[in-house]
């Protein structure tokens, strides 16, 4: 069943989903936003929303950095973060927003909406920390309308084998305990083409662009259609 179509969901209790990060949702909150203003992350968001139109929906909005970047042709964004401390930020950002937001509590693997009832969906940052990938791009191709895109700016392998190991040895011991259950490793694109999902444009660059190479440096950004 569709959600009532307000600005803003109050945001609730603690997901049932057991999502639940307060160390990391506290050093995310702090470091996204002087990334977006030094780093250069704001103009990437500008470049990942631009054109979208219609009903939106967003999967792990975090702190609901994303929503101030959303053009006016979007009639609504349905987002989703089941980590109650960066849910209640996000209803705060909600509220400064320029297009209506509705925000839950729920995780991306289990989506309480209705079949094609989305114009578009957005994952920014999000499918390095989902518990089940491939769940999560299922649902999202579920409640997208045939046609509709998916727009992703997401970090992933390495393209270098050197760096691709310390990907996957830092994986399997400290990276998803002390980043909120991120994995370096995924490979975004193949597992949105695994989806169903037809690759469109993309680009592929590391953040920071300049300094050392980070686990978490190489990303892609682009849109593939459902």
């Amino acid at each position: 069943m569709t959600p009532p179509r307000t600005p803003s969901t109050p945001p609730g209790p603690p997901a049932p989903s057991g999502v639940h990060h307060p160390l990391f949702a506290r050093f995310y909150a702090r470091f996204s936003v002087s990334a977006d203003v030094k780093g250069g992350l704001g103009a990437l968001r500008t470049e990942l929303l631009a054109g979208l139109s219609g009903r939106v929906i967003e999967i792990g909005a975090g702190n609901g950095l994303n929503f101030a970047h959303y053009p006016p042709a979007v009639t609504e964004v349905v987002a989703l973060e089941p980590e109650s401390r960066l849910r209640r930020l996000a209803g705060e950002a909600a509220l400064r927003a320029p297009v209506p937001v509705t925000l839950l509590p729920d995780t991306a693997e289990a989506l309480p909406l209705e079949d094609a009832s989305f114009d578009a969906a957005v994952a920014s940052l999000v499918l390095c920390t989902v518990r089940n990938l491939p769940q999560t791009l299922a649902e999202l191709h579920r409640v997208l309308r045939p046609g509709a895109d998916l727009r992703f700016f997401e970090h992933g392998r390495a393209d270098t084998p050197g760096l691709a190991r310390v990907q996957r040895g830092l994986d399997r011991t400290v990276w998803p305990l002390l980043f909120g259950g991120c994995h370096t490793s995924r490979d975004p694109l193949a597992a949105i083409e695994a989806a169903g999902f037809a690759l469109g444009p993309y680009r592929s660059f590391d953040v920071p662009e300049q300094g050392p190479r980070l686990p978490s440096s190489p990303c892609v950004l682009g849109s593939a259609r459902r």
